[in-house]
């Protein structure tokens, strides 16, 4: 009988409410080309079955470990619950409502094991609904292809200042004794808690690596349930502008100027106008005023003019 390897990398599968969806996520792990990888999932107290997937999956596979929260605590508590249990050289990030591509363990910790560097970064695209009842990948947006292509190896944010725009944390692997040298746990209690870790990886690690491929498909729910097609909501709104500004002062406070620079541009050009466009219809003119508030903090910091839907909201 074939002994089965030693695992390298812990994956976090953390998942609330998302039995819609587990399955396809666990099955991306089990379809790795790399199989020495143990996961452990976090039921973040689901009411929906989701805990029931993911105790099958255990009873089925032995890299699969599961928890379950007795009640819901957050995605930032159910990443940390994991992190506690990691007892590999190499953590990994999947939320179960996402899919992983084949090769992405393989790509992402064989480049770590050859360059050992802190942290390594990879491409991802959305998976949007098909109209069909399914979902649809679509292609590598501008932002992530600046931040991943071409490969990079033992780089710097100085020196590759556009990686700031890829704050996901599964499109990512890293060592784990990088997270408990520099003491990184997710932010309880705050949404998109990815932004203000992701600058903590890059201005903390002594190198990183980026690679092109396209390692996750990130799900945009048909339903809009998830927190990040929300953004109508003013404390979703809050807790957004919040981790925006916070991403940036770390790069500041680091003294990362062309990444702060870099990071400014791309919020002006990509996350602005899809609030501004929410702003103009939104009920509440607090809504208005915290977004303009915001804005007019980032284009003092911005080299060129504001774009015609940045100059509105800064007159709000």
């Amino acid at each position: 009988m074939t002994t089965p390897p030693e695992p390298a990398i812990t994956v976090i599968v953390p998942g609330f409410e998302v039995a819609a969806f587990a399955q396809e996520a666990l099955d991306s792990l089990v379809a790795q080309t790399r199989s020495d990888w143990t996961a452990v999932l976090v039921d973040d107290g689901s009411t929906d079955g989701t805990g029931e997937i993911f105790a099958d999956a255990a009873a089925t596979d032995p890299r699969f470990i599961v928890v379950h929260h007795p009640v819901q605590s957050g995605l930032s508590a159910a990443r940390n619950t994991g992190l506690d249990l990691v007892r590999t050289p190499f953590v990994g990030f999947l939320d179960a409502d996402d899919v992983m591509m084949p090769t992405a363990l393989a790509r992402l910790v064989g480049t770590l094991e050859r360059t050992g560097s802190d942290l390594v970064v990879g491409a991802y695209v959305r998976l949007r609904p098909d109209g069909a009842g399914g979902y649809s990948p679509g292609v590598v947006q501008p932002w992530v292809r600046a931040a991943t292509d071409p490969a990079r190896e033992g780089t710097t944010i100085d020196a590759h200042p556009d990686a700031s725009g890829n704050i996901v944390a599964w499109s990512k692997a890293s060592r784990i004794d990088f997270w408990r040298r520099e003491n990184v746990r997710f932010p309880v209690g705050k949404a998109y808690e990815d932004q203000l870790v992701a600058q903590q990886l890059y201005t903390r690690a002594r190198a990183f690596d980026v690679i092109p491929d396209v390692v996750v498909q990130w799900r945009e729910r048909v339903d809009g349930t998830s927190i990040t097609q929300r953004k109508d909501a003013l404390p979703v709104l809050h807790d957004y502008l919040e981790a925006l500004a916070a991403g940036i002062a770390i790069l500041d406070a680091a003294g990362h100027h062309a990444a702060v620079a870099s990071r400014v541009r791309l919020i002006l050009a990509m996350d602005v106008p899809a609030l501004i466009a929410i702003a103009r219809e939104h009920p509440d003119p607090a809504y208005r005023h915290d977004l303009a508030t915001f804005v007019r903090s980032l284009q003092g910091r911005a080299i060129a003019k504001p774009s015609p839907e940045v100059a509105l909201a800064l007159d709000w």
